[in-house]
């Protein structure tokens, strides 16, 4: 008899990075499910909670180039310990906040920099190094993995809430984390092939040595320094940016109360973010396959068109079912970007620079967030709308389409970029 094939362990990693990313997506998000509850123990304002909110958002992002760095040289494995237990402390601690203070420290902090650590920077570095092909569909998965999370997360936090009160939903969520996830994480997590002895998925060749890949690794990373100087990497900056701001800056943040404001109850609304949800890994996973096959630039720029008349078509839902349509239709672009995006940057950067340069990126990507929401906000202050603010980020997402087309998918060699780049063995 034939034997049947062996799953390859790129897949293996892949699966155990991506459990991690469900944990550090699903409660990076929960703190909305306590916010009431805080508010009526302490008798705190929504104002001075929401401030927690906003640095957590704003160390989030920060985090990703310093753990793409320490990615790109200490190993993915290191990275995703360490945010787990960062992640699992800050969610414990926060089980006994008894002032504001502690809730910035333990949800604010922690929480973010745990977070960030488990985010698509460390995703797309295990991604690149693990598949030479199918590099798409990983990185679909493990994107796919975050909104999982979130579907999954939040719901088990508030029903935990409901059982136990919300400091013991914060508590069973840390404790579940660092007793069940990181052992998990630490047994199925590796930084390279080469450290077991084999090949990325879809590579051809000799099997590298451990000293081999360090020494090809340093050969051909690629700095911050270097990219600044190579217009590919201007490129995805801008495209992400943009992504940051027509996504989790103007939709998430203020989808609920433009819904709220047309006549759609907050049950419509939710059901609507639901059918969100789902579509965003099915939009992920799929984007993933297609970059494979398709390439990267040609997709990308259709994500960002569809996504520009999205929001058009966001001003003009009359009822329960042109929401849902709504909803599905911008759910399957929600996090459509990633795969090219982060392919296109292993493609052309090389797989040792993904971390670095991808935490970079995802940076802009929270930029792009956090100037959507307080545009959002001020424009409807002044307006009574959110009209003028929608048609900005279409506007938006319709640029992006041409910037897109204008990326360049050509490799570039180490330092310094304008000589040739290494052979790679």
């Amino acid at each position: 008899m034939t034997p049947r094939p062996r799953l390859h362990p790129a897949w293996i990693v892949l699966g155990g990075v991506t459990l991690c990313m469900m944990a550090g997506s699903g409660l990076r998000s929960v703190f909305g499910v306590y916010i009431k509850p805080m508010e009526a123990e302490f008798g705190w304002g929504r104002g001075a909670l929401s401030g927690a909110a906003a640095i957590s958002l704003l160390l989030l992002g920060a985090a990703g180039p310093v753990v793409g760095r320490l990615a790109d040289r200490w190993g993915p494995r290191r990275v995703v310990g360490v945010s787990l237990v960062l992640l699992s402390a800050g969610a414990i601690g926060a089980s006994y906040v008894q002032t504001l203070w502690h809730v910035y420290l333990t949800t604010g902090l922690l929480m973010a920099l745990g977070a960030g650590g488990l985010a698509l920077t460390t995703g797309s570095t295990v991604a690149a190094r693990w598949f030479e092909a199918r590099r798409g569909v990983a990185i679909g998965l493990a994107a796919g993995g975050m909104s999982a999370g979130q579907l999954v997360v939040i719901p088990l936090a508030t029903a935990l809430t409901l059982w136990l009160g919300w400091r013991g939903s914060f508590l069973w969520l840390g404790l579940g984390l660092l007793f069940t996830v990181l052992p998990i994480a630490l047994w199925l997590v590796r930084d390279d092939p080469a450290d077991e002895g084999l090949r990325p998925y879809g590579a051809t060749g000799p099997v590298q040595t451990a000293a081999q890949s360090a020494a090809v690794q340093k050969a051909q990373r690629v700095s911050v320094a270097d990219a600044i100087l190579v217009p590919q990497f201007w490129l995805l900056l801008a495209t992400f940016f943009v992504c940051g701001y027509t996504s989790n800056g103007m939709v998430l943040t203020h989808f609920m109360p433009h819904a709220l404001e047309h006549n759609f109850s907050e049950f419509q609304a939710s059901s609507a973010l639901g059918v969100m949800g789902a579509m965003n890994v099915l939009g992920t996973v799929g984007s993933g396959w297609i970059c494979d096959r398709f390439g990267r630039r040609g997709p990308l720029a259709f994500y960002y068109f569809v996504r520009g008349l999205s929001l058009l078509f966001l001003l003009y839902v009359w009822n329960v079912p042109s929401l849902h349509l709504w909803a599905a239709i911008f759910g399957l672009n929600y996090i459509s970007t990633v795969p090219p995006t982060t392919t296109l940057t292993a493609n052309i950067f090389g797989r040792y620079s993904v971390g670095e340069l991808s935490g970079w990126i995802f940076f802009s990507h929270q930029v792009g967030a956090a100037l959507g929401a307080a545009l959002a906000g001020w424009i409807y202050e002044w307006t009574g709308a959110y009209s003028i603010a929608f048609v900005s980020a279409a506007l938006m997402g319709f640029l992006a389409a041409g910037l897109a087309l204008a990326i360049r998918e050509e490799p570039v060699g180490s330092r310094p970029v304008g000589s040739p780049a290494p052979a790679v063995s």
